[in-house]
């Protein structure tokens, strides 16, 4: 049986994927903060939080300790932040959630995994990371923020390819759609009428589909708008510095 490991998998998109993968005959391991949190049938749970650098390490050694090989690891779990707050590590919380955390466990889980599968933003488009300032959020925005937190990480997607080109590891990431979850929920007046206007958008069985549909594909490197592939933005002097911060962050690598 083939074992997938989704973060983030009690709610929105990743529960959906938890179901779906479980559905098709996978060992699925859910990743919360909460160990009782709720999950899809058939699905375990191992309780990790992504917030640092010191967390990020116990999971991966918890998600090791459960688990042989990992044929897919999903990347879900996402922070769209609505006030500025730093992590124990002084980083600011999106950057680390998003970005940080995917690197870190890949770096550390890297001989267990056969297959990664980032779920990205369509909003990368709008980010602007500057690795001087975005990582303790200096520039910090509540909009653009989330932004370049996920231009950072769709930014190692092909270094990741070409680092594990010999090690038969595969790693795509994928846009899901425009998808009705919490993410960026204010709470209060605004986010009443935000939840209004979320009625409209697709369920998260809907962002569920591409993801599952990449849990079993070929190929590596690669950026999918739901079922569309484009480019990833040609960046190399910001995505090695990137890395190369990202290595130093996390102690990773």
């Amino acid at each position: 049986m083939h074992t997938a490991v989704v973060t983030g998998g009690n709610r929105g998109i990743g529960y959906a994927v938890c179901g779906a993968l479980a559905h098709k005959g996978f060992r699925v391991v859910a990743v919360t903060r909460n160990p009782a949190a709720p999950v899809p049938p058939n699905v375990e749970v191992v309780s990790g939080d992504l917030a640092s650098r010191r967390t990020v390490a116990a999971l991966a050694e918890a998600l090791s300790n459960t688990c042989g090989t990992i044929d897919v690891l999903v990347h879900n779990a996402g922070v769209w932040p609505t006030r500025l707050r730093h992590n124990e590590d002084g980083i600011e919380e999106s950057f680390a959630v998003n970005h940080l955390a995917p690197f870190q466990l890949n770096m550390a889980l890297a001989p267990k995994l056969r297959r990664v599968v980032q779920v990205s933003a369509g909003l990368y488009v709008k980010g602007r990371v500057d690795p001087d300032r975005t990582p303790w959020g200096k520039d910090f925005h509540r909009m653009r923020t989330y932004c370049d937190t996920k231009r950072a990480n769709l930014l190692l997607t092909p270094l990741f390819a070409e680092h594990w080109q010999d090690a038969g590891v595969t790693i795509d990431a994928v846009h899901p759609g425009v998808i009705r979850t919490n993410l960026g929920d204010p709470g209060g007046v605004l986010g009443a009428v935000l939840r209004l206007v979320k009625r409209r958008w697709a369920p998260p069985e809907a962002g569920a589909a591409p993801v599952v549909r990449l849990s079993s594909a070929t190929g590596t490197g690669r950026f999918f708008n739901v079922e569309k592939e484009e480019p990833i933005p040609s960046e190399p002097e910001l995505a090695r510095r990137l890395w190369e911060q990202a290595r130093k962050l996390t102690g990773a690598g």
